[in-house]
């Protein structure tokens, strides 16, 4: 029954991974339909952009102190469908209060929903006594390229922003619902059904000692913050490509960060994190130098396929690394380190942009490749042995399942 139950959970939670890729997606990519229905300025603009990591943020550390009353999976259960209908409230409003009170509620329920989803696949990996949690970010990244497609499909019909937000909105949330029956959450080596009035971690997390986490965490957002904001600008501008194909790099990323994340944690049973972080690192590393020396927008493909593969791994292991670090306050560790995720976010894009226009954007681009090269001096704290969850580790106290 234990073992059922963890493979429910395992399912369940991916489920959840999987629908906010396509809840986020189909945001942000319909960004300039947002602006042009509310009539919001480019000058403005960036404000309500920063305004919703920074309510992620502040309500990812409030959520550390709701864990320790009730348990995670409380709070994804309610978390997630209040994302998904401030998503209905974006695309339905036609005042501009109207919008930055639905991307006020959104920002402060992704925080939460973010926190809540990774201390829910930490503890799952501990249970299961090997690494998972790269198939969880691969559900997301699926979720981004489907919601990507849908937010096209949008665009492509000229449909309004709450015909094409409703069918998704439609078939997920009661998925997520339903699907959220059988959250659960693994204990040492044994699965706990997830009920309300828990108990929190009470251990301690010294930030001295994840600090490590959160620098490598901030640096993997800032390059994917650089992809995701710079590379179709980078291609068109830079490297002299036509309009269409400056919208292919972000696509092959989304896509290469899939494969990666399909793969990856077969690669963390097998090497090791420690191993698999520093290959990712080398390998960001250089696809950032080739975006930067490319003599043509193909050499810059190329370049965003070798980063798609090499950052994937980065966020996830770092997740189950401070799971690892702190055993017995798990929840608390992954709250403040997921802060720095949208740290990286909200410096990755003005960074860029201001380093191109003051020097040029072929220099901007090497440093985000320094700071992901950065990761390798903290590799080792993504824990070399107990990554590998095999051999003998800590098998004995992990259950067995598919």
């Amino acid at each position: 029954m234990t073992d059922a139950r963890l493979r429910y959970g395992r399912a369940s939670l991916a489920l959840s991974f999987l629908v906010q890729g396509v809840t986020f997606a189909l945001l942000v990519t319909r960004i300039p339909a947002i602006q042009d229905r509310y009539g919001i300025s480019d000058g403005l603009l960036p404000v309500f952009l920063a305004a919703v990591p920074v309510l992620a943020g502040a309500a990812s550390v409030a959520t550390e102190k709701v864990v320790a009353r009730v348990r995670p999976g409380v709070v994804l259960r309610w978390a997630q469908p209040v994302v998904m209908l401030a998503l209905l409230a974006v695309g339905a409003g036609s005042e501009l209060w109207q919008v930055a009170l639905a991307l006020g509620v959104f920002g402060l329920a992704v925080g939460a929903l973010d926190a809540s989803m990774n201390m829910m696949g930490v503890s799952l990996q501990r249970a299961y006594g090997r690494s998972i949690m790269l198939g969880f970010h691969a559900a997301y990244s699926l979720g981004g390229i489907a919601g990507a497609s849908l937010a096209w499909a949008g665009a492509h019909w000229d449909l309004s922003l709450l015909v094409s937000y409703l069918p998704a909105v439609a078939v997920l949330l009661p998925a997520v619902l339903i699907g959220s029956r059988w959250y659960a959450e693994g204990k040492g080596g044994g699965v706990t059904a997830v009920e309300p009035g828990g108990q929190g971690q009470g251990a301690s997390v010294p930030f001295r000692l994840l600090m490590p986490l959160c620098l490598v965490m901030a640096f993997a957002y800032i390059g994917d913050s650089t992809v995701s904001n710079w590379s179709a600008k980078y291609l068109q501008d830079v490297l002299g490509s036509s309009e269409q194909l400056a919208t292919v790099p972000y696509n092959v990323y989304m896509v290469t960060t899939l494969l990666g994340r399909a793969v990856g944690d077969l690669g963390v049973r097998r090497f090791g994190a420690v191993a698999v972080v520093r290959g990712g690192s080398v390998v960001a590393a250089l696809g950032f130098a080739v975006v930067a020396v490319a003599p043509g927008a193909w050499w810059g493909m190329l370049g965003f396929t070798l980063l798609g593969l090499g950052l994937c791994v980065i966020v996830p292991q770092t997740f189950a690394a401070a799971g690892r670090m702190f055993p017995g306050a798990s929840d608390v560790a992954v709250a403040r380190l997921n802060v720095f995720n949208y740290v990286g976010f909200l410096v990755g894009s003005p960074l860029v942009g201001a380093l191109g226009d003051a020097w040029s954007y072929r220099g901007a681009m090497l440093v985000p490749m320094v700071l992901v090269l950065a990761t390798l001096v903290y590799a080792r704290s993504f824990g070399a042995e107990p990554a590998r969850y095999g051999g003998g580790h800590e098998r004995a106290r992990a259950a067995d399942v598919g």
